[in-house]
């Protein structure tokens, strides 16, 4: 089993910056991909970005060279630096987790608002 706890959202003006965490409790954090998604109300939920057993990262389009994605296998945390800021980031920003073998992404984390403001 893995829990996803993720941190660091909170209310920026539109421009700012921001840097989510997601910490996993579970021994094998360096064997799993890892990605962040967001759910904006009355949307569906997107992926922003990922990272492959390869650490090969992939990112939304809309991201646009704004977020950063990394991991600490060290520490087990995955972190999105967000830069850059829009009003149309305001979501909630979920981790997730998935094994090799998966077909998708099977643990999640709680979530953790994002506020954009113009």
């Amino acid at each position: 089993q893995v829990q996803l706890v993720e941190s660091g959202g909170g209310s920026v003006q539109s421009g700012g910056s921001l840097t989510l965490s997601c910490v996993a409790s579970t021994s094998s954090f360096s064997s799993l991909i890892m990605a962040w998604f967001r759910q904006a109300p009355g949307k569906e939920r997107e992926e922003v970005a990922s990272i492959d057993l390869n650490r090969k990262i992939t990112y939304a389009d809309f991201v646009r060279g704004r977020f950063t994605l990394s991991r600490d296998d060290a520490v087990k945390i995955l972190y999105l630096h967000m830069s850059g800021l829009e009003p149309a980031d305001t979501a909630v920003y979920y981790c997730a987790a998935m094994r090799v073998w998966s077909t998708g992404y099977t643990y999640w984390g709680q979530g953790t608002q994002v506020t954009v403001s113009s």
